[in-house]
């Protein structure tokens, strides 16, 4: 019977012609896992860095002197970097071989891991982290791409994908766990950490993976498109990062918003004329990958803003180290990492659409459950078992959205899917931290409690709030269209 991927029904009647050479593929002799193993190693150094740095910053403020605005600005200068150039390495290592883009991505993130490291000043420790950020922008598309393009068949595509996400998840909390470790020596290591990782992933794909062929380095990137994405995203992502400080009405927040909007329109307008566009708008015509991108946009803030204000919760509030915080978040993470590997499983026999519908509200559930948060230590009933149902739920989402963002397009478009599948949730995780923190400081201004019961009460609205995100993105699910073959799929998952 004709392959067809489990959430992209009507995608093609017949398997997936073979992935390009050019695009990354394994070398002849090198078994497909080996690729997957790189692309996994790469997402979680990328995802692990964006949590690693957060428990660092006041050993990192102290040891170079760093300024209010410069401290935040070692974060959101990298978020910045990632958001705004994610789409044009997407593209780019479409257009000029996955294993190319894959590298330069790894030789500017480790090379600017190792500047940060050794930086002596604050602007130098800041200009290596944008630079960072330049670098996992190219990594975490290609990462996955590499898995899609390589990967044909259903069964293995979603295994090595499953695998793919769990690193993402898991890596998000063991950040925490690492950086509190790593900054209790010194807060250098926590950007020097990054040098042997990259540089063992580099001889690993220089080993595993296929040269670019020459015929790809004939096509061009579509230059207008790619200016207007990147600044768009740029924009954005500088103004949603700046609120929660600023405030969502300085001029400034407005204004890159503002200015956001306008260049995404400039940037669809030039799409549609180009001739070889950045993102090909054809992509969107399956439904799938449409209500994939939005599951991912809302689940990125659902599994990314908990972790942010527990970890606050603990360490500010109870007066826990980095490395208590750490180890009592580490059983969500856990639940996320087994959770992420069963919905491999549930796919084919539950279906996507069931499958997000009961992770949303099981999330929902333990949301609310976290919106009791007591002010005093209890953290059985107050954080443990809260947070492990919040583990279950949202394991349960990430799968088939990924799957969904990923299936029934053009193998030659693998890499700018990957791209705006990360792009969806780096966006939906800024996104959801800044209005959460937002909400969260307004309820905690506003509280007759005082103290540590003040804060309690933002963080506890912050959680309602995130539980009806939950429950939205449950009726979303609804619309993710089902497949015909899902038992064909199940015999092979299963069988594999």
């Amino acid at each position: 019977m004709p392959h067809r991927s489990p959430l992209a029904p009507g995608a093609g009647t017949s398997a997936p012609p073979a992935a390009d050479p050019s695009h990354g593929v394994a070398k002849p002799g090198v078994a497909l896992a080996a690729v997957a193993v790189v692309a996994c190693v790469a997402q979680f150094m990328v995802v692990l860095d964006s949590s690693i740095v957060n428990v660092a910053l006041p050993a990192m403020k102290a040891g170079l002197g760093l300024s209010a605005p410069t401290q935040q600005w070692v974060v959101n200068g990298y978020l910045v970097a990632f958001g705004g150039l994610l789409l044009f390495a997407a593209r780019a290592s479409d257009l000029f071989g996955r294993r190319r883009v894959f590298q330069t991505g790894l030789v500017v993130f480790s090379a600017a891991s190792l500047a940060g490291g050794l930086a002596q000043d604050g602007w130098m420790l800041l200009a290596a982290r944008v630079v960072q950020g330049a670098g996992a922008a190219a990594l975490a598309p290609s990462s996955l791409s590499l898995i899609t393009a390589s990967h044909t068949e259903p069964s293995e595509r979603t295994r090595a994908m499953t695998w793919w996400g769990v690193a993402a998840s898991s890596a998000g909390a063991a950040g925490i766990v690492v950086g509190g470790l790593l900054a209790s020596v010194s807060w250098r290591w926590v950007m020097l950490v990054n040098v042997p990782i990259g540089a063992g992933l580099l001889v690993a794909s220089l080993t595993c993976l296929a040269p670019t062929a020459t015929a790809q380095r004939r096509s061009r990137i579509d230059l207008a498109g790619a200016l207007t994405v990147t600044l768009s995203a740029a924009t954005f992502v500088y103004g949603v990062a700046a609120a929660p400080d600023a405030g969502w009405g300085a001029a400034r927040v407005i204004g890159s918003l503002v200015a956001g909007a306008v260049l995404l329109a400039a940037f669809v307008a030039v799409e549609r004329r180009s001739s070889e566009p950045l993102v090909p708008l054809g992509i969107f015509s399956v439904a799938n990958v449409r209500m994939g991108n939005v599951l991912t946009l809302c689940m990125g803030a659902v599994i990314t803003a908990p972790l942010f204000f527990l970890s606050l919760y603990l360490q500010q509030v109870l007066g826990h180290s980095a490395v208590r915080t750490g180890l009592s978040l580490l059983p969500m993470v856990a639940v996320i990492s087994a959770g992420v590997l069963l919905s491999q499983k549930l796919i084919p026999v539950v279906g996507a659409r069931r499958l997000v519908v009961l992770g949303g509200v099981v999330a929902a559930v333990g949301l609310v459950w976290l919106g009791r948060l007591p002010v005093r230590s209890e953290y059985v009933a107050g954080v443990l078992l809260p947070t492990v149902v919040v583990g279950a739920g949202t394991s349960l989402t990430m799968m088939p959205a990924i799957v969904a963002s990923t299936s029934g397009i053009d193998p030659r478009d693998a890499g700018v899917a990957s791209g705006l599948l990360n792009m969806c949730r780096q966006l939906g995780a800024a996104l959801g931290l800044a209005v959460l923190a937002t909400i969260a400081a307004g309820v905690t201004s506003h509280s007759t409690s005082g103290g540590n019961a003040a804060v309690v009460d933002g963080y506890r609205v912050a959680f309602y709030a995130l539980a009806v995100l939950a429950l939205g993105t449950a009726a979303l699910a609804l619309r993710l269209r089902p497949a015909p073959d899902t038992a064909a799929a199940a015999n092979e998952a299963d069988t594999a």
